[in-house]
């Protein structure tokens, strides 16, 4: 995949302030206060940055963390990880493969077939519905 090259100064002038500050500068959202935390409309969730294409409706369930969480990516080339030690902390950053965003972080703890919990910031993502 390309990957998209902007300067911060062109982030910061297409993204809000909260947006940007999550995408660009690893942020994260409260827990349960993401606008699309409830969303239960099919479609397709977005990169917040670059609208790529990351996740299903399908894939997504309600892990109970606070963060819209999926199961699966839409392909595994969707998303992109890494190790992440910040905090304290040892847990895998999920980005944006195409603009190198920071979306949320990926635990290998989930009820799910695939066991996988991807926890997403709702203001790293964009939503769009199936008509």
């Amino acid at each position: 995949m390309e990957k998209m090259k902007k300067t911060e100064d062109e982030w910061k002038k297409e993204l809000g302030p909260k947006e940007y500050k999550i995408l660009r500068k690893k942020g994260t959202e409260l827990p349960f206060t993401g606008k699309l935390l409830h969303n239960k409309k099919k479609g397709t969730y977005k990169c917040g940055a670059c609208g790529l294409e990351l996740f299903s409706s399908e894939a997504k369930f309600d892990s109970g963390t606070g963060w819209p969480s999926f199961n699966a990516p839409m392909k595994k080339e969707s998303v992109e990880t890494k190790e992440d030690k910040s905090l304290g902390m040892e847990r895998i950053e999920v980005k944006c493969p195409r603009c190198g965003s920071h979306l949320g972080h990926v635990f290998e703890d989930a009820p799910t077939k695939t066991k996988k919990k991807y926890c997403i910031n709702s203001c790293a993502l964009k939503f769009e519905e199936k008509k």
